[in-house]
């Protein structure tokens, strides 16, 4: 919410969810770079509608990039929970990283 509404915001990482851009305003801020991150099976971000969010966002933004990794776990990125996927986890973490270095 804050990326798309507060002036200054820099930019968005979006971990295994998304809403509609509807959700809060009218259009995705277009000087405002957004990644999504999910996977491609997880009954949360693909059965919910999440998915379907991030690749509407994707294709309306100006900067945005929606990485699908395989799987069906939700919150995989953490690695204290049973759902940590190592090998999904680290590529996410490189390109996290790489979009950080790209927006500072």
């Amino acid at each position: 919410m804050l990326a798309q509404t507060r002036p200054g915001a820099k930019g968005a990482l979006l971990l295994e969810a998304c809403l509609p851009v509807s959700a809060f305003g009218g259009a995705w801020p277009q000087d405002v770079p957004v990644q999504v991150h999910g996977m491609d099976a997880d009954p949360f971000f693909s059965g919910e509608g999440d998915v379907d969010a991030a690749r509407a966002l994707v294709e309306t933004a100006a900067d945005a990039e929606l990485f699908l990794y395989s799987g069906d776990r939700h919150l995989f990125t953490d690695s204290s929970l049973p759902a940590h996927n190592e090998h999904a986890a680290t590529q996410a973490t490189l390109r996290v990283l790489g979009f950080l270095g790209d927006i500072t």
